[in-house]
């Protein structure tokens, strides 16, 4: 994880933390006012997903462009993996192992990125596979359209690649998330019955 990666992941956990300020005294009102007590899983819950929101945001859209960041050469990438050729490129360049090569490394980090969406979905929102995977692809169109339009015009250029891969590996993500959370809910839900073993009684007298 780059210097660059771990600022905005801090950048994130601070705004993550200003959010829920704002929201935590309007969610502790409401719960008392309908339940009549705190309800700590509802609370968890809301927090959790703000605090995945905001950490996903800063990771994809920071850090912005400053005077001195070079332009990109190429802003659109609309072949379907393409980053399978790139890790090809890497090792010619640079040696090494493929599991090794950044390019693998950001493949993978767009898969986990998207896994909490998707346990999110199943678990919170109890969407089914195929509407988490249109929630994952449209979140994920959302995010590479605002990086295609240099954030709708607020930046001063396109500082990010709009990339078709990025794309499937986020709804795969989404995909994986889900499977997850309905094996999680599966366990949760059919607990193991273990029968207590059974003591026999030995009668000394008794012929066998």
């Amino acid at each position: 994880m780059t210097n660059a990666q771990v600022t905005a992941l801090q950048y994130g956990f601070i705004a993550f933390l200003a959010l829920w300020s704002v929201v935590l005294v309007p969610q502790l009102i409401t719960q008392l006012a309908r339940h009549g007590g705190l309800r700590l899983r509802g609370i968890a819950s809301t927090a959790a997903v703000l605090l995945y929101g905001c950490m996903t945001l800063a990771v994809v859209f920071l850090p912005l462009p400053g005077p001195g960041t070079r332009r990109l050469a190429q802003t659109v990438q609309l072949h379907p993996f393409q980053w399978i050729a790139d890790i090809h490129t890497e090792l010619l360049k640079h040696g090494g192992t493929w599991f090794m090569t950044q390019t693998f490394q950001q493949a993978c980090l767009n898969v986990l990125l998207f896994v909490p969406l998707g346990v999110f979905a199943r678990i919170l929102w109890r969407r089914g596979l195929t509407g988490t995977a249109l929630i994952g692809f449209t979140a994920s169109l959302l995010i590479e359209v605002t990086q295609l339009t240099a954030n709708f015009g607020t930046a001063p250029y396109v500082y990010r690649i709009f990339d078709v891969d990025d794309l499937m590996n986020n709804t795969f993500g989404a995909v994986v998330g889900w499977v997850f959370g309905a094996l999680l809910l599966a366990l949760l839900r059919s607990p193991v019955d273990v029968q207590p073993a059974r003591r026999e009684r030995v009668h000394l007298a008794e012929t066998r």
